[in-house]
């Protein structure tokens, strides 16, 4: 491979890192971007919901307009709206103007991630492939995990405007290298006569129904909400035409005839999978320590920090495996030592702090790195070289439809846990048991000095809090349990899966 190819290589892998950084950076400074804008809470999370929703249509599009454009055109088109689009949500002066840009930045900027899943396999020969697939998966990975401390940083050091405008000379950077240095493929002019647009429409709300349901129906009690309702039977009617037509022309928007490749199925379930890990956590475990250890955006990222750094010692070393021992064994024990993680996790107790959580942070961050890297290789290693850039965006689609699926699932939980967990913890906290009286008289006596007659109604109001917040804490122990049977649960598929050969292309043994 050229040293001008390797470059070309690189600046793609630093536009999927920004393009997936977006989501996360954003999330950590929601609340000062609701500020700036004068927007209430509900409004506001349209700033993440747009760009989601934008962002999961083009995915599994960008393997039509890779062939319709060529890698060097899509790509370079996408870092630039990217980055032109980066710059007007910094310049947003309301709430309706941010989300418009932030579907735009995200429909645009999502064509990168996919493209740099089928460059890896057109670019890497065999032997080496193994170390593109480690960058691709910690890149792919790293992203969301440093993403709120990033996100934190920027916001309290400048103001939120820089989450955008920091994407502005990197983004320009990236379009320009890359249409210097890639030449992998030819466009076909010819296949915009082919062009499915009822495919396309149907796609979309599909896809952009699936992300609303799965975003706003665990705050609006799913389908008792009638705008979430609406949406569900729209995806729903909207999927059958989609798939209707997906299965019946001969030029489909978007092939899913790689599904019969059976490395390439298990590997999406198992992405999929790792789209609940990797999202779930990287959002349940922030939530904690908002929620009941008060701690700020810098505060959560200096703790998340530990799985990042982590996933980077890992990584050499992930490579150098992925070349010498069969990637099934890899990944056997990538799985079981997420397993793990995620159990240890699922111990925390309203004083858990970096100390306690230090190591199944940094597990987790090697557990990544095993996953990603061996799934990557084996569901797209065995998908012939025509079918390789639809089979990328489906591919990188289920592990963001994880994510949302992941996402949903895990607010639900943590809402239906907590109020059981309320429920009983409120049970056993009653004044036939002699302990709680001496709690609040403990309680009320501490607090006489400085409140007189209302010690004894803040006392119950203190005690009130402490069984929501261990209420909370139970749940999110329950939450992290049931991620972690995922994994184990995952380990089944393992021995269904094939090994690619040194060469791919679609041989497999």
């Amino acid at each position: 491979m050229s040293p001008r190819a390797m470059v070309g290589f690189m600046a793609m892998v630093f536009g999927m890192f920004m393009a997936i950084l977006d989501i996360q950076i954003v999330s950590a400074s929601i609340s000062e971007i609701q500020a700036g804008l004068a927007a209430s809470p509900d409004e506001a999370s349209w700033v993440q919901t747009s760009y989601l929703i934008a962002e999961i249509v083009m995915i599994p599009l960008s393997g039509f307009l890779s062939r319709l454009l060529s890698t060097r055109v899509l790509f370079t088109v996408s870092a630039l709206g990217f980055t032109v689009f980066s710059l007007a949500c910094a310049m947003a002066s309301s709430l309706g103007l941010m989300v418009v840009f932030r579907a735009a930045q995200g429909f645009i900027g999502g064509a990168m991630i996919p493209t740099v899943f089928a460059a890896s396999f057109l670019l890497f020969p065999g032997a080496k492939r193994a170390n593109a697939m480690v960058l691709i998966g910690l890149t792919a990975t790293l992203a969301p995990t440093i993403g709120p401390t990033l996100g934190g940083w920027l916001t309290q050091s400048f103001s939120w405007h820089w989450l955008f405008l920091i994407n502005v000379p990197i983004g320009a950077l990236i379009a320009l290298v890359v249409w210097n240095t890639v030449d992998i493929d030819q466009a076909d002019p010819k296949l915009l006569a082919r062009f499915d647009w009822w495919g396309l429409l149907f796609m979309a709300l599909f896809l952009g129904s699936l992300e609303y349901v799965m975003e706003e129906g665990p705050r609006w009690d799913w389908l008792q909400d009638e705008t979430v309702a609406t949406f569900a039977a729209i995806g729903t009617v909207a999927g059958g035409l989609f798939f209707w037509r997906a299965l019946s022309r001969d030029e489909p928007i978007v092939d899913l005839r790689a599904f019969a490749n059976r490395n390439f199925s298990l590997g999406c379930v198992l992405s999929f999978t790792m789209g609940i890990g990797l999202y779930g956590s990287v959002y349940l475990v922030p939530l904690f320590l908002g929620r009941v250890r008060g701690y700020n955006s810098m505060q959560i990222g200096e703790v998340m920090f530990i799985t990042g750094l982590c996933m980077f010692a890992a990584a050499p070393f992930v490579g150098r495996l992925l070349q010498r021992v069969d990637p099934r064994y890899l990944l056997s024990v990538g799985l079981l030592l997420f397993f793990l993680a995620l159990y240890l996790t699922a111990g925390l107790t309203s004083q858990h702090a970096f100390a306690e959580m230090a190591f199944p942070l940094g597990l987790r961050g090697v557990a990544m790195m095993m996953c990603m890297a061996p799934i990557n290789a084996m569901a797209l290693g065995t998908i012939p070289p025509a079918q390789l850039k639809g089979a990328s965006g489906l591919y990188n689609l289920m592990r963001n439809l994880g994510g949302a699926v992941g996402l949903a699932i895990i607010n639900t939980l943590v809402t239906d846990r907590s109020y059981l967990h309320r429920l009983h913890l409120a049970e056993a906290l009653n004044w036939a048991r002699p302990a709680v009286s001496r709690y609040q008289d403990t309680l009320s006596a501490a607090m006489e000095g400085r409140l007189g007659d209302a010690a004894d109604i803040a006392a119950l109001a203190r005690m009130k809090n402490l069984v929501v917040q261990q209420a909370l804490v139970l749940a999110y122990n329950d939450t992290l349990l049931v991620m972690a049977g995922c994994f184990l649960a995952s380990l089944l598929l393992v021995p269904l899966l094939k090994r690619a050969r040194a060469g791919g292309g679609g041989d497999a043994h």
